[in-house]
């Protein structure tokens, strides 16, 4: 009663099933490391925000990359801002998801190099295209406290580069096209403010990254497990009913095949 497995309707779905299973795996796979990244990824902000700040220069240089390790690590830089180069980059939200413009100013640090510290967050000009009212940096000397960040790449944030901008806008936050800019050294990554907050709230400093949540990411990898478990329990119970319904059509057909008994005349 099992060759009806042998028959084309049956390969096929057995061979899909066979496919089915090791595909649901490897996807349960990529949801469940997708969720360690995540842990990993809260565990290193959380341990670099709480991590004593550190003078920018010990872990960063011009030409620099900066390390995954070193993301988001609390750093300080003192030096006096350069507002004469001061640029915006176009086309980031605030905390609200407000669509406007990030204020990236040159710190000048004591030995003459420069870091690039983005001062938060303020809107754009109507226009998309006049530079926007941008709070004045404080004059003089000052100690910034922030968290480093690495350069901005169209290939790691998915922002394109355009080019043909307004003058002092641009599209990404890159040491390398800044010193290029400045003519001066300028140290990789760039510092993101946190401190001192700025009067009157504005530029609007950028809140810290989210640590504390993971993600469905493990609940759809039990879930796409849970899938390939039961691809064979179908396969076995199509099977078992395939089976029944043809035995119920043997002993149906078996029965009409057999005459009636002759009744005896009386």
């Amino acid at each position: 009663m099992y060759r009806f497995l042998l028959s084309r309707q049956w390969v096929i779905l057995t061979l899909v099933a066979l496919v089915l299973i090791p595909v649901m795996i490897e996807l349960g796979f990529w949801q469940f490391h997708r969720h360690e990244r995540r842990v990993a990824q809260n565990t290193l902000i959380a341990d670099n925000l709480k991590a004593k700040p550190v003078p920018i220069e010990s872990l960063t240089s011009p030409g620099h990359t900066v390390p995954r390790a070193d993301y988001w690590r609390r750093v300080t830089a003192t030096g006096t801002f350069d507002t004469a180069h001061e640029v915006v980059v176009r086309r980031r939200t605030n905390a609200d998801d407000r669509i406007g413009v990030l204020v990236l100013t040159p710190l000048v640090l004591r030995d003459g190099r420069t870091v690039l510290v983005n001062r938060g967050w303020v809107p754009a000009a109507p226009d998309q295209k006049s530079f926007p009212e941008v709070p004045p940096a404080p004059k003089g000397e000052v100690t910034v406290t922030g968290r480093l960040k690495a350069d901005e790449t169209t290939g790691a944030s998915g922002i394109k580069d355009l080019r043909g901008l307004p003058d002092r806008q641009v599209m990404l936050i890159n040491s390398e096209q800044q010193a290029e800019l400045l003519g001066r050294e300028v140290l990789g990554g760039y510092l993101e403010q946190t401190a001192p907050e700025p009067a009157g709230d504005s530029p609007e400093l950028i809140p810290e990254p989210d640590h504390d949540s993971i993600g469905a990411h493990m609940a759809y990898a039990v879930q796409w497990w849970l899938f390939a478990a039961g691809v064979p329990v179908g396969w076995i119970i199509l099977v078992r009913r395939e089976k029944r319904d043809r035995e119920a059509e043997a002993r149906a057909d078996g029965g009409a095949g057999t005459p009636e008994p002759a009744t005896a005349a009386v």
